[in-house]
């Protein structure tokens, strides 16, 4: 049966089979196939540490840790890392967390994997440079055969029976064994391996803003807003010194009354995240004046985000989105705050009497 992952069987046999196990599971149990695609991104993640010689091993040895590993990211084409942490974070929370998953998790994590693979066998391959630019076709992922899905508790029992932790100890005993010249051989090897893949220009479609959605997606919900309830995504704004004088904000984030308590501008996955910051305050302004309450400001590249209150601080670089109830209290605290000297009075008063 035709796979996404068929242009990995001659050069990464097993990661192939791990690769098309979490395809097919994608309808059938969605849980276990994000298992799976997790699984599957951790056992190239060593591949690469094992392979590439300018990669330091990080501190730890859990897969956070090696892909946030500077020297990691930094090999990363642009745009590539967050697909890394969606798979990351997506698939701890199917097999640790009561979190709801489902095809469209499972369907999502396989098209990330597809293109993190995509880009190993582009770069690493000795073949790479004659691989074509290829499509993820969602046509090949089989039907659903009724819903078989693991549970967590089997999925922690399987990730236990997977479990290679003495993987990166054999890593790291291999490098500390090889000598100065062996290790500029390998280094030699793989920049010639490298100069000629990267000759040919890689036209292959990552599919950045999938990613950059998804990811905001999943951290908006894990802060509990409903971003599927009407006008939370691309609302129409009028006002913007455009020559139509209109534009769409890519997330709102209600109040129960009605109105706006935040906006979420998103930038692409490449981009500084600051990019997005003079466009959603044009956005804050619009939706002021037409609710006459300006909403908080967070922007974000889908794994850089910033909140932004320009009524009375500046911005600041936060790991996600507040809560509803913390927003309301940002929120009143902003519009009942007193000017200094106001407030030096009262508490001198309180202190007199």
């Amino acid at each position: 049966m035709p796979s996404n992952f068929d242009f990995l069987q001659t050069d990464y046999p097993d990661l192939y089979q791990d690769a098309t196990q979490a395809e097919q599971l994608v309808k059938t149990a969605p849980r276990a196939s994000c298992f799976y695609s997790r699984y599957t991104l951790e056992q190239a993640v060593k591949w690469l540490y094992a392979n590439d010689p300018y990669l330091k091993l990080p501190y730890d040895s859990n897969l956070g840790a090696l892909i946030h590993e500077q020297t990691f990211k930094d090999n990363l084409k642009p745009g590539l890392f967050p697909k890394f942490r969606t798979i990351l974070k997506t698939g701890n929370h199917a097999v640790h967390q009561n979190t709801p998953i489902g095809e469209k998790d499972a369907l999502h994590l396989v098209k990330e994997l597809f293109h993190i693979l995509y880009w190993l066998c582009r770069f690493y391959s000795p073949n790479g440079k004659n691989l074509p630019s290829l499509t993820f076709d969602r046509d090949l992922i089989p039907d659903s055969q009724g819903n078989q899905d693991y549970s967590r508790q089997q999925l922690q029992e399987l990730e236990t029976q997977l479990s290679e932790t003495d993987e990166m100890r054999r890593i790291a005993e291999t490098r500390r064994q090889q000598t100065e010249q062996e290790l500029n051989a390998l280094k030699a090897e793989l920049d010639e391996l490298r100069q000629q893949n990267q000759a040919v220009s890689d036209p292959h479609d990552y599919n950045e803003a999938d990613t950059r959605h998804y990811l905001i997606d999943l951290l908006l919900r894990e802060a509990g807003w409903d971003i599927d309830q009407p006008h939370a995504q691309e609302y129409e704004v009028t006002g913007m010194p455009n020559s139509t004088g209109k534009g769409y904000i890519d997330y709102v984030l209600w109040a129960d009354n009605g109105t706006p308590l935040a906006l979420v501008e998103a930038k692409r996955t490449s981009k500084d995240a600051n990019q997005g910051k003079h466009q959603a305050k044009l956005y804050a302004d619009c939706l002021e004046q037409q609710y006459q309450q300006r909403p908080v400001i967070f922007y974000s590249n889908g794994y850089q985000h910033w909140l932004w209150d320009d009524v009375t601080y500046p911005p600041r670089s936060v790991q996600g989105f507040l809560k509803p109830d913390e927003l309301q209290r940002l929120i009143f605290r902003r519009t009942n705050r007193k000017p200094l000297h106001l407030a030096e009075g009262l508490r001198i008063l309180r202190l007199q009497f």
